[in-house]
């Protein structure tokens, strides 16, 4: 929703559920504060003293201090105007946007029409204001305020307040493969699980609607599954942005990491505000349920003390400082031990699950990322109540190929004098990419080269483009642009291959071949591989055909078997 019809008014925008303002329902209101930016001083102080600042100290004009000070301006007037439309109090928070000029106040809400109404009668007063700094105030506020009286309450948030388990997955890189393990190891369990997720919406692994469900809309589906016993809801950072979370709890929450993705959308532009979102569903969970953090990612793990839940964490280090402190408050650690997973508490000697090697999805051990996904699925199944036995066993049984498509998948390819691996992801950034060459690097035998298709969606930033360049002329022997001209975003494909381009010259590496598509540039370093070879793919569109071409041309998927027949011969001729 939007105020053609007002200056002040950029967006009003009725969260549905909890989100980055309140755990609750809340109407996010964009406001453009110019005219509060220009007042003259003694302007700026009338202004103050009639919404009850009149110690406040304006600041100058179009400065940073005045913003501020509008910031705070603007919540005073916001709950008089409530007040004096007939509600009794009304928590108001407020914060700078992107542009000095900028100023997002929200507010929780009840009623959708008199929630409009009232961020109706905030811009009418600020607009009337900004016209004529000298119109009555008095006269504007009861205006406004006789207008939100009037107004009959309309419709209440349609909050989902869920009667099964709710596991809510976010973070910037592994949400999706925790979820998938997740879902897979409580249906092996015996539980009819519902998915949602960016692939669509998922009932006992059989897919029920296609598309991008990572929002508030997918837990719902979810939870109208006939039958479903647990919800596990992949939630990203664009759905909590724009309309909240889908549930008003959930009983476990999982972050897996925060790394750079997706800045300068939304108003998200550092990494600490990525951490303010992704930390919404930790506040949600409920005070008897767990939340599970990566203890070795410093901005996931301050998320515990803002959660009344109790705090499980995960950490590659056994000895790591932070979850010594998480077992000392009575906490839990899933981390590894000889090998081992395992689980620590307080006064008890560790609780071994399984084997790192024997979880085909960590690639006989091979990909950091992916034992960090599993202790983190570790930790929630066990939150939920499964037993060792179970977890173990759905752990064991998950197949890389089969149960996590496009995700860390590797294959062996026919090539000119013997077989070539190719390793496809849907690596998106500079952390997914580096994810990626681990695995390549782990399996290429001695004498193979690295042969990278490297490329993202148009959707992020120009130093995203120029860092993967960089990752992929370093770690490559043939470095080939793979665009994905479906998800431009609006960019131009040559300035994108321009900024990549740019990050391999900082290394010293020319790119001569980009590619509008994934096949093509597969198709281009496939017929370029030799015997050891491994040629990784950074997938996102083209999954499907990719693995279509895989299969058309000689190439299978590997087993949990093959892996580690891979990392082992890579290992010994090392």
């Amino acid at each position: 929703m939007g105020g053609s019809t007002s200056r002040s008014l950029v967006e009003v925008r009725l969260l549905g559920g909890p989100n980055l303002y309140f755990p609750r329902p809340a109407v996010k209101v964009t406001l453009d504060i110019t005219s509060l930016l220009v007042l003259d001083l003694a302007a700026a102080q009338r202004f103050a003293s009639q919404v009850g600042m009149s110690r406040s100290r304006p600041g100058p004009t179009g400065s940073a201090f005045r913003q501020r000070f509008a910031a705070r301006a603007v919540a005073h007037l916001l709950r008089r105007l409530a007040v004096a439309g007939g509600v009794k109090r009304l928590a108001v928070r407020s914060r700078p946007g992107t542009a000095v000029s900028e100023l997002i106040v929200a507010y929780p809400w009840r009623n959708s029409a008199r929630a409009e109404v009232l961020a109706d009668g905030l811009t009418a007063v600020l607009d009337a204001l900004g016209e004529d700094p000298t119109a009555d105030f008095a006269t504007l506020l009861q205006r406004a305020a006789d207008r939100l009286a009037a107004t009959p309450p309309g419709s209440p948030p349609d909050l989902i307040r869920p009667s099964i388990p709710v596991v809510a997955v976010t973070g910037t890189n592994g949400k999706t493969t925790t979820s998938r393990m997740l879902g897979f190891v409580a249906q092996r369990a015996g539980l009819s699980v519902g998915w949602s997720s960016t692939d669509g919406v998922y009932l006992n692994g059989d897919l029920v609607e296609a598309g991008d469900y990572s929002g508030p809309s997918g837990a719902g589906q979810v939870l109208q599954q006939p039958g479903v016993q647990l919800a596990v809801t992949e939630t990203a950072r664009g759905g909590i942005l724009r309309r909240g979370v889908g549930v008003a709890w959930n009983d476990v929450s999982v972050v897996t990491n925060i790394s750079a993705d997706h800045l300068g959308v939304g108003g998200i532009e550092t990494l600490d505000q990525l951490a303010e979102v992704k930390a919404v569903i930790t506040k949600i969970t409920k005070p008897g349920g767990w939340c599970v953090l990566n203890a070795d990612d410093p901005r996931t793990f301050a998320m515990r003390s803002a959660t009344k839940a109790k705090v499980w964490v995960f950490t590659i280090d056994p000895n790591s400082p932070n979850g010594r402190a998480v077992i000392d408050a009575g906490g839990r650690v899933t981390t590894v031990i000889d090998s081992w997973v395992c689980v620590l508490q307080r006064g008890r000697d560790p609780l071994p699950v399984v084997p790192v090697v024997d979880v085909g999805m960590t690639l006989a051990g091979l990909s950091r990322v992916n034992v960090e996904n599993t202790l983190a699925v570790t930790s929630a199944a066990l939150a939920i109540g499964l037993s060792v036995d179970q977890v173990a066993a759905g752990l064991r049984e998950f197949d890389p190929g089969e149960n996590n498509p496009g995700r860390m998948n590797v294959w062996t390819l026919p090539v000119t004098g013997g077989q070539a691996s190719v390793v496809i992801d849907l690596a998106h950034n500079e952390a997914g990419l580096q994810a990626l060459i681990e695995i390549a690097q782990g399996i290429r035998s001695p004498d193979g080269r690295l042969l990278i298709g490297v490329g993202t969606a148009g959707d992020r930033t120009d130093d995203i483009f120029v860092t993967l360049g960089e990752l992929a002329a370093l770690a490559g022997d043939v470095v080939e642009i793979a665009h994905k001209d479906s998800y431009l975003r609006g960019r131009p494909m040559a300035e994108l291959g321009a900024l990549i381009r740019q990050g391999a010259e900082n290394a010293g590496v020319t790119i001569d071949r980009e590619h509008a598509g994934e096949v093509a540039a597969l198709t281009s370093l496939a017929a370029q591989a030799r015997a050891g070879d491994v040629v990784a793919l950074m997938t996102h569109q083209d999954r499907q055909q990719v693995d279509d071409w895989l299969i058309e041309h000689g190439g299978r998927r590997d087993t949990v078997d093959d892996l580690r027949a891979k990392v082992a011969a890579a290992g010994d001729r090392r």
